[in-house]
């Protein structure tokens, strides 16, 4: 069956609580958001041709889906087994950030920096992409770290006066050498140091979920090692193009970037 806009709205809100109360994120459908779809049961679900995460509570099955930063406001659909499931992405203006980078050379990369700059997104595309279908990922995050959250997701940066992509993850601001702990329960499958984020690392969490964690002063876990929520991962610092020592923290789902706020109780 196939369920209108308006059917999936009303069902929505009827069991957003149940949602809530379960942990999932913030129904949030927004560019940079999630949408939280009740499905029913629960079988394989894509969106834009791309795997979702499904997840159930005693009552319903959700579709999780990340929504790019790029998708421009209208209606879409989920494909779940052989039912079409609309949703609507709301408009969401996000604002300007103008920031001053010393260094140019972070601002407008050397050819040889180019070359390493691919290299390290083929490595972080690749954590992006994979997604396990038998896992069954805790989506109530805890802060990775203690500090201030800037609401800095989502930012259309301009840097020396330069329009750059938005920016796809929160600052949390925190003294150098600061604790880092990993969320939720997962394996870190990325890490080093990139030109851009600095020390680095990737945590996947199951079903195309994927945490980012950069500007690390240490990196205190090792790739493959598996880690539980609240376990160190490692400190604040300030390496690869920043203005200070901070956290970026990076939330990716079905490979889009989505706001870390939105799996927060908090």
């Amino acid at each position: 069956m196939t369920r209108s806009p308006g059917a999936t709205f009303l069902l929505i809100c009827s069991l957003l609580w149940t949602a809530q109360a379960f942990g999932l994120p913030e129904h949030h459908p927004v560019p940079g958001g999630i949408a939280v779809i009740p499905i029913g049961i629960a079988e394989p679900t894509k969106y834009n041709g791309k795997r979702v995460m499904t997840l159930a509570t005693s009552d319903e099955a959700y579709a999780i889906v990340g929504i790019p930063l790029s998708t421009k406001p209208g209606e879409y659909e989920i494909i779940s087994g052989k039912r079409r499931i609309a949703f609507k992405v709301s408009p969401h203006e996000y604002e300007t950030q103008h920031l001053t980078i010393k260094n140019r050379r972070q601002v407008n990369p050397l050819p040889e920096d180019l070359e390493r700059i691919g290299g390290e997104r083929k490595a972080m595309d690749s954590a992006f992409l994979h997604f396990d279908a038998d896992s069954t990922p805790n989506t109530d995050f805890q802060s990775p770290v203690d500090g201030p959250r800037s609401s800095s997701f989502g930012l259309r940066r301009v840097l020396n006066g330069q329009p750059r992509n938005p920016h796809s993850g929160m600052d949390i601001a925190a003294p150098e050498g600061t604790p880092i702990v990993s969320p939720a329960a997962g394996i870190v499958v990325a890490m080093g140091n990139y030109f851009f984020n600095g020390n680095t690392i990737l945590i996947d969490h199951g079903q195309g979920l994927v945490t980012m964690y950069c500007h690390l002063s240490s990196i205190d876990v090792e790739l493959g090692n598996t880690v539980d929520a609240g376990e160190l991962i490692g400190k604040v610092g300030q390496t690869g193009r920043v203005t200070g020592p901070h956290l970026h923290w990076g939330v990716s789902l079905n490979n889009a970037r989505v706001d870390p706020a939105l799996f927060l109780a908090d």
